[in-house]
């Protein structure tokens, strides 16, 4: 079923900025990103059905993870939920053979304990991500911490993806908005620096019209920004996992995972550690 029958959207909790991180952000870069996301938007049934669709897999991540959900998750829920992870999905088969589904859900319980508290969740992230090798191979770990964070309290964690901002790269979203052109951000991507670009962000599309789900407006908003980066400059592991896309705004629709399966055959691109992919083993059959 699509995703947006899956829920009734819900009035969204904005987060407060924490003064201290203070962020420079060029108004015209977001004004040039919403109107590619607007003019894109218009082929898949427009900006509210993609918002629709954001606040669908939010729901979805919810039921899976929230509520000690996680302790009890298993290989077929996982994979399911990395098909909406356009970083994690190509990896996490992969991990599960290598470490055993006992170890992932091991790391997901403590990434939730108290996650209704966001306090301490640079050292749970730092955590998770140190519960498996270190290197290249294994940078999508970031990415499923924080994809989970986000879509199971939207209100309480910003998406802290790498493509949203990766300090050690000096690359994302924060950089192709970023007033001016510094040799190199001197600012962290750490929760305060996400809570703040998240605040930042939600007053700007709150003034453009989706005060209903600012947060996932958010998201987009990102996407296009960065998808606008993909395909003018390229980026190494975002063409892995994004090749072949048949117009431009596919890309935008894969930084959150919106094309998470094939159209009628729920077939997934969760790459499993044998050959052949995922298939959806839940109620959810397909993207946009």
């Amino acid at each position: 079923m699509m995703l947006s029958k899956l829920l009734k959207r819900k009035p969204a909790t904005i987060p407060d900025a924490v003064p201290a991180a203070v962020l420079h952000l060029s108004g015209p870069a977001l004004d040039q990103a919403l109107a590619a996301l607007q003019a894109g938007a218009a082929d898949y049934g427009g900006i509210e059905r993609l918002l629709d669709a954001l606040a669908a897999k939010a729901e979805y991540f919810k039921s899976q993870l929230s509520d000690g959900a996680a302790e009890h998750l298993g290989e077929p829920g996982l994979y399911d939920l990395a098909a909406f992870m356009p970083s994690v999905r190509r990896h996490i088969g992969r991990a599960v053979a290598e470490h055993g589904i006992g170890h992932l859900r091991t790391a997901l319980t403590a990434l939730f304990e108290n996650s209704g508290n966001p306090h301490g969740i640079d050292d749970r992230l730092a955590a998770f991500v140190q519960a498996f090798p270190s290197g290249r191979k294994h940078r999508w770990v970031r990415d499923l911490a924080a994809e989970a964070l986000h879509f199971t309290a939207p209100g309480i964690y910003p998406l802290m993806t790498r493509w949203i901002w990766d300090a050690h790269a000096d690359s994302g979203v924060l950089r192709e908005i970023w007033h001016g052109a510094p040799r190199r951000l001197a600012v962290p991507d750490d929760f305060q620096t996400h809570l703040n670009l998240q605040a930042e962000l939600v007053g700007y599309v709150i003034d453009r019209g989706f005060a209903s789900d600012p947060e996932f407006g958010v998201d987009l908003l990102c996407a296009q920004v960065y998808a606008g980066y993909v395909g003018s400059q390229g980026s190494s592991y975002l063409k892995t996992d994004f090749s072949g896309p048949s117009d431009e705004f596919q890309y935008t629709l894969r930084m959150l995972g919106l094309d998470a399966a094939d159209l009628g055959g729920g077939r997934t691109k969760v790459k499993m550690a044998g050959q052949g992919r995922h298939r959806f083993s839940s109620l959810l059959e397909g993207g946009l």
